[in-house]
């Protein structure tokens, strides 16, 4: 198990520094629209509009970004089907279910102690 930034660079070279890919992934996983639409997707497949409704607060041009920059990094597969009207759905693809499997259990701790946190003094 890797404890350390250090480790991580022992063996992985050195990433996380600046313009590396390592922080292009971060920033598109680790935003909050992209954190919150992969996990809306650990449920399963979902059309356009229950990811709006289950992403709540996010605007249309942001979470057709978001899928679009999750698509593109192949996290999140898109599969159209020609019907009238069209039908679009959006899954985890392999390596986003692979992301996710990691990602819940930060997720779980976050929704553990917010609360917490938040009530703290600035």
């Amino acid at each position: 198990m890797v404890v350390s930034l250090a480790e991580i660079r022992q063996t992985s070279g050195e990433v996380f520094m600046e313009g590396c890919p390592t922080r292009v992934v971060l920033d598109h996983i680790m935003s909050k629209w992209g954190v919150l639409v992969l996990l809306a997707l650990t449920d399963g497949t979902h059309r356009w509009g229950e990811l709006r409704r289950e992403v709540q607060g996010i605007s249309e041009k942001m979470l057709a970004s978001t899928l679009r920059t999750l698509e593109a990094d192949g996290l999140v597969v898109r599969e159209s089907y020609p019907e009238v009207p069209p039908r679009v759905e959006y899954a985890l693809s392999p390596l986003g279910r692979e992301l996710m499997d990691r990602m819940l259990a930060l997720v779980e701790w976050v929704a553990g102690n917010a609360d917490e946190i938040v009530a703290r003094p600035a």
